[in-house]
């Protein structure tokens, strides 16, 4: 079996359990993705053999590597410091894990040129570590970590130190570079747009357990619970029960929550939907510019449901909402 297996993994502490059971496709990028204190560094840790497992199988390209040491396990990891030497240069930095390895000399200036350009940095090599920019030595780590040739990489949210526009534009590069060399990537954060934008998969955990796991889309337009559907994205929830009868006749439903995303939320009337989930009398009690549009909070008996729109709408007025019920999802409550 190729890529990482991590077959009924636990890891105990006094407060606090880690325990999950899933696969990552060789060639993946997949995030861990889920709040802070929910186990996803933990799960790095135990991954790389730095906490050794409570019970449970890591099976790494095929190879049970549960009980071998870290540096027999052939993975790297990329720290949230970056952790470069700084009394070394870029080219050194690179080329550390090569020389613990012994590898020709030749071969290794070969190595860290190629992994210079694939990082956009060559000419760089003579660089000290406090020349360069943050992103300059993220990126520098990165090939670091990627020099060996690893089976498996693991990225500790790497971008969390950066100003947010750096994030953008190298999450993208860290994207570009793992599909080039095709290296399986378990990336970690607590950025939801992050995790959108570049995982082939996701998987939401909480409180040390797996919620969902699945692509970004399933994950956005198919949540299994209300934790996955209000950590990932914005929306909206209706208990079930304080919609017009009628309305919990059409969705064959009179319990649990209803949930719907704000760009599928309208005026009634603008947009024709069949059967259609109303919700008159709703106050615009703010809204807010994000750049290309506005976002609208209303209120309705009590609850609110989000919208988004070009901004004339005015708010402390009342309207009436609508909303596609094959857009609905009902989820449990709890």
């Amino acid at each position: 079996m190729s890529g990482l297996e991590l077959r009924e993994l636990r890891k105990a502490y006094p407060e606090f359990t880690l325990s999950i059971d899933c696969t990552v496709r060789e060639g993946s990028l997949t995030t861990l993705l889920g709040p802070s204190g929910c186990g996803k560094s933990t799960a790095l840790s135990v991954i790389t053999g730095i906490e050794a497992p409570s019970a449970g199988q890591i099976i790494l390209a095929g190879t049970d590597i549960t009980d071998l040491p870290p540096w027999e396990r052939n993975i790297a990891l990329v720290f949230q410091d970056y952790t470069l030497f700084p009394h070394m240069d870029v080219s050194h930095n690179i080329a550390y894990g090569l020389k613990i390895r012994k590898m020709p000399r030749r071969d290794i200036e070969g190595r860290s040129a190629e992994l210079l350009e694939l990082i956009g940095l060559a000419g760089y090599e003579r660089r000290r570590v406090h020349e360069l920019s943050g992103g300059e030595q993220q990126r520098v780590a990165l090939a670091r970590a990627l020099a060996p040739q690893p089976k498996l990489l693991l990225l500790d949210e790497p971008l969390s130190a950066l100003d947010a526009k750096l994030r953008i534009r190298l999450r993208t590069e860290i994207k570009r570079i793992q599909r080039e060399l095709g290296v399986t990537t378990i990336y970690v954060t607590h950025d939801q747009e992050e995790a959108l934008d570049i995982s082939d998969e996701i998987i939401v955990m909480n409180n040390g357990k797996i919620e969902q796991s699945g692509t970004p889309e399933d994950i956005y337009r198919n949540p299994e619970s209300l934790f996955c559907g209000s950590f990932i994205g914005a929306s909206s929830v209706i208990p079930v029960s304080e919609l017009y009868e009628d309305q919990q006749s059409s969705l064959h439903s009179r319990e649990g929550l209803l949930f719907f995303r704000p760009e599928d939320v309208h005026l009634h009337g603008e947009r024709p939907c069949s059967p259609c989930i109303t919700f008159s009398g709703s106050q615009l009690t703010r809204k807010a510019y994000r750049g290309f549009y506005y976002e609208y909070f209303f209120s309705w008996k009590g609850h609110t449901v989000r919208s988004q729109g070009d901004g004339s709408l005015q708010e402390q007025q009342a309207y009436t909402l609508a909303v596609s019920a094959d857009r609905c999802l009902i989820l449990p409550e709890g």
